[in-house]
């Protein structure tokens, strides 16, 4: 059974990223979360996608620069007054779920690496007893190489799309990041696009596809023999699944 993953928490459903919608996507018959976390220059792991508040909060600048507990203040949109939430609130919520934790472990606004991340956010899935359930993602082999290091034994998944083919081509790019990935999940059109190309080099069981969020796209993934999708509709692909 291809293993259904809520995007952001179900961002087409709810505000992306926000307790109120990992709540409700906890009661949800899915297979997995996934959610984002930048690290703030003073160490707090928050959960947010983008690097920069504008396009998610009523506040402006980078996340890095949010001073310590600052971001209680700071209002998620279309929300009902919510803040950005910490790693450790949103870990808090699955601990009784049996649901898998796809964290991606972003960047900061130029590309570079957040010094630290990645064994921070290992120390904390580690404390909570997650370590089983939890898989840290990113789109950067430098990234998935310093998970390797600083978290060994947790699994790891890398996200693939056409702008991670072009410096090294799709096939050099595949087997780099290979090394460092149990699972790699890869942009719906191209994977759909290069379909034998990629599974040639990627075995099924470590293939994922991202985002379909359309009936018709989700009823074609989910009858493919990958072990993932991740999508922003989790109640469409659950829908589309039975």
């Amino acid at each position: 059974m291809v293993h259904i993953i809520g995007h952001r928490g179900g961002r087409n459903l709810w505000p992306e990223n926000s307790l109120s919608g990992f709540r409700k996507l906890a009661q949800m018959p899915v297979d997995g979360v996934e959610f984002d976390i930048h690290l703030t220059r003073s160490d707090e792991m928050l959960v947010i996608h983008d690097p920069t508040l504008e396009r998610t909060t009523d506040a402006r600048g980078l996340v890095a620069d949010i001073e310590p507990g600052k971001h209680r203040e700071i209002r998620l949109k279309d929300s009902d007054g919510e803040a950005i939430p910490t790693l450790e609130e949103v870990l808090a919520i699955f601990t009784a779920t049996p649901l898998e934790l796809h964290i991606e472990l972003k960047t900061h606004a130029d590309g570079t690496p957040y010094e630290g991340l990645a064994a921070k956010a290992f120390a904390a899935v580690e404390r909570l007893g997650l370590k089983e359930r939890s898989i840290l993602t990113s789109f950067h082999p430098d990234v998935l190489a310093d998970i390797r290091r600083a978290a060994p034994g947790i699994r790891t998944l890398s996200s693939f799309d056409a702008k991670s083919a072009e410096r090294p081509g799709l096939a050099s790019g595949l087997c780099l990041i290979k090394q460092c990935s149990d699972i790699i999940a890869i942009e719906k059109s191209l994977l759909q696009a290069k379909w034998d190309e990629i599974t040639q080099l990627v075995p099924l069981d470590r293939l994922g596809a991202w985002v379909p969020n359309e009936m018709s796209d989700l009823e074609y993934w989910l009858a493919k023999p990958i072990r993932q999708i991740t999508t922003d509709r989790p109640d469409l692909a659950l829908q589309a699944r039975r």
